[in-house]
């Protein structure tokens, strides 16, 4: 396979289209030939330094250019529009997170795809975390044994003031700490423990924003009796840069996993697996291998190698597809109804939901205060 197999076009050029540009194009199997973006400033740039064609319309670059995938990395209240399009021409797509902004353009993209062989991933980079890898192959061995608790924390700086001029602070365009973090929690939960049955004690508050939630609080439902909890401040200071936990429970142990390390502590020895009784730690360093290029982290370059990847072996799936992340819409859409006050207990497939009741208040409360020791 030669540089001019796979011809990609980029449709948003801000940062994180920038970061999957400087990954893409030193791959062997790519030839990036067409940016869109909003700003003509950036196309001037583009245009000057770089030896691809420049855009303003991604309509006008996908019907101008024989393009074989696209990279879509525009604010994500015009993803649902951008991918529609892509499917419609049949290109390979890879998307940024969160996937759309409504559970029904999810469910409907997703069927779109029936009987379509492309290439269909969202960028929650996590999956492609090694130590968030390790900590769900452990978890699937059942090194901890039937998992009873989780919770899925994300904390960062990124809003410590209200910016109701930045696109952070509007939920029409995918503002607000939802989508930005808790989408990100969301989805290591149905990653590493399966999709819930409903959710519970949802809470929204706002700490700086005054138009969008900075903390986001729910129980996840499983019909096993398992019970997960997510935890996300996007406005907590102490955080130099956005830190993901998770931390799991069972009968035979505990495990916590973040980005660089995972530990683990068993009630029983596993020599078959190299842990003993008591605390074990893995690192990064001993799990994690070469990539081509680092920028950012090991996961993103993953990511999309394994995108580039399906293209070339020619098989749609990848380890987030567009149905992966429609979940992950549908939990949260779950979230905003359970806190607004529509009912306690969203169920999947459920229009209605049962009433508030004492008990989920409180709990409501108490989930709310452990927030406190982020």
């Amino acid at each position: 396979m030669n540089r001019e197999s796979i011809r990609v076009g980029f449709v948003g050029f801000g940062r994180m289209g920038i970061t999957h540009y400087s990954i893409l194009n030193n791959h062997p199997n790519v030839n990036i030939v067409a940016v869109c973006d909003a700003s003509k400033m950036m196309l001037r740039v583009l245009g000057k330094y770089v030896d691809v064609a420049t855009y303003t319309d991604f309509r006008e670059m996908i019907d101008s250019d024989k393009l074989d995938a696209i990279v879509v990395s525009t604010p994500a209240s015009s993803h649902a529009e951008i991918v529609r399009v892509g499917l419609d021409r049949g290109l390979h797509t890879f998307v940024e997170k969160p996937f759309t902004l409504t559970a029904a353009d999810s469910r409907e993209i997703v069927d779109r795809l029936d009987g379509q062989h492309v290439v269909n991933q969202v960028g929650y980079v996590n999956r492609f975390n090694e130590v968030f890898d390790e900590a769900r192959r452990l978890l699937q061995l059942g090194v901890i044994g039937d998992v009873r608790r989780f919770r899925s924390e994300m904390y960062g700086a990124t809003v410590t003031k209200d910016s109701k001029s930045s696109w952070r602070s509007k939920q029409a365009q995918g503002g607000g700490c939802m989508y930005e973090f808790a989408s990100h929690c969301i989805d290591l939960a149905v990653y590493l423990f399966g999709e819930p049955v409903g959710v519970s004690g949802s809470t929204l508050q706002s700490i700086y924003s005054s138009t969008v939630e900075d903390v986001v609080s729910s129980n996840l439902e499983y019909g096993n009796g398992c019970l997960g909890e997510i935890a996300v401040n996007w406005s907590d200071m102490s955080y130099r840069k956005p830190a993901n936990v998770v931390t799991a429970i069972g009968k035979d142990g505990k495990l916590i996993a973040d980005r660089y390390v995972l530990k683990l502590f068993l009630r029983h020895a596993r020599p078959d697996l190299g842990f003993h009784e008591g605390w074990n730690t893995k690192y990064i360093t001993d799990i994690a291998k070469p990539v081509r290029v680092y920028v950012r982290g090991n996961e993103f370059t993953n990511q999309l190698d394994d995108f580039v990847a399906a293209i070339a072996d020619g098989r749609a799936t990848t380890r987030c597809s567009f149905a992966d992340a429609a979940i992950v819409d549908r939990i949260m859409e779950q979230i905003r109804e359970d806190a607004a006050g529509e009912g306690v207990g969203a169920r999947a497939n459920e229009v209605s939901v049962r009433p508030a009741t004492t008990r989920s208040w409180i709990s409501r409360l108490l989930g709310a205060g452990r927030l406190d020791r982020a």
